[in-house]
C-alpha cells in the first residue's frame, strides 16, 4: 500500500478532552488496560496514565517523532495498519478514535479483525460522510461499523455519545462519532442501529460539502443542458489563460 497522506503534526488535540471523556465513557470503572490503535502523539494514552490505568500500549501506523511523543516511547510501536498485526496479548479495552476513515474501504475488514482479536471492548469513532480532514477515504456513518462489528460478535452502544454531547472540552468529532462496541455474540446484531447524527459544531462543514459533493455528481452525470456545459468551459479556459498570463504559470 502506498504511505497515507498524515501528518500529525497539523493536528492539534487537546489535553482536557480525553480526560472529559474517559469519566463518561469508564463511569462504571477504569479498565487495567487500554491498547490506542491510531494513537498519534499519545494524547488519549497520556490521558488514561493520568486516569490511573497503568497498562497502556500505542499503535500507530505513521512514525510519530520522538519529540511529539507525550508518553514514554517504549510503550508504542508503529504497525501498518493495513496489514494483519498482533501484539501477542489481550487488553481490557481497545481505542480506535478518528482512524478508520483514513484507510481505505477494502481495509475496514482487517482493521476490526485487529481490534476484535485483541479487546473484548472497543470505544470506536470514525468520520461520517463530508466530515473534513487529512485523507479521508473512507468515511461513513456509524451503522455502517456497527453492521460489521455485529457479523463479529459485537453488540454497539452510543449511549456515550449523548452524554458528552454537550461537552465542549471534548473535540466535536468524537462527540458526534463515539460509540462502544462489546463481544456479546448472542445479541450482537440484535441492538438498535446507531442514528446518522451531525453535531451543530460541525454541521456547517459537513453539509456544505454534502451539498457540494451533490453538485458535483449532477454535473458528472449530464444534467445540465450542453450550453450550461460549453459556456463554463469557455470561462474556464479563458480565466486560465488570464492566469497564465498574470501569472506565468
Amino acid at each position: 500500500m502506498p504511505p497515507i497522506d498524515y501528518d500529525h503534526s497539523r493536528n492539534l488535540h487537546t489535553a482536557a478532552g480525553p480526560r472529559e471523556a474517559f469519566q463518561e465513557i469508564f463511569a462504571a470503572g477504569l479498565p487495567r488496560s487500554l491498547v490506542d490503535v491510531g494513537c498519534g502523539t499519545g494524547t488519549w494514552m497520556k490521558a488514561a496514565l493520568d486516569a490511573g490505568i497503568q497498562d497502556v500500549f500505542g499503535v500507530d501506523g505513521i512514525a510519530v517523532p520522538a519529540d511529539t511523543f507525550l508518553v514514554p516511547r517504549s510503550l508504542f510501536v508503529q504497525q501498518d495498519l493495513t496489514q494483519p498485526w498482533d501484539l501477542g496479548r489481550r487488553f481490557d479495552v481497545a481505542l480506535c478514535l478518528e482512524v478508520a476513515e483514513h484507510l481505505d474501504e477494502s481495509y475496514a475488514g482487517t482493521l476490526l479483525d485487529v481490534l476484535t482479536a485483541h479487546a473484548d471492548k472497543i470505544v470506536f469513532s470514525a468520520a461520517c460522510p463530508g466530515q473534513r480532514g487529512q485523507h479521508h477515504v473512507n468515511c461513513r456513518w456509524p451503522d455502517w461499523w456497527q453492521r460489521r462489528f455485529n457479523d463479529r460478535g459485537y453488540v454497539c452502544d452510543d449511549s456515550v455519545r449523548w452524554r458528552i454531547w454537550g461537552n465542549h472540552s471534548i473535540e466535536p468529532w468524537y462527540r458526534q462519532n463515539l460509540f462502544v462496541a462489546s463481544h456479546s455474540p448472542s445479541s450482537a446484531g440484535s441492538e438498535p442501529r446507531l442514528p446518522a447524527v451531525v453535531h451543530p459544531d460541525l454541521l456547517e462543514d459537513v453539509a456544505w460539502d454534502q451539498v457540494v459533493a451533490k453538485h458535483l455528481r449532477q454535473i458528472e452525470n449530464g444534467s445540465q443542458p450542453v450550453s450550461w456545459y460549453l459556456s463554463r468551459t469557455f470561462l474556464a479556459v479563458a480565466r486560465k489563460c488570464a492566469r497564465a498570463t498574470t501569472f506565468g504559470r
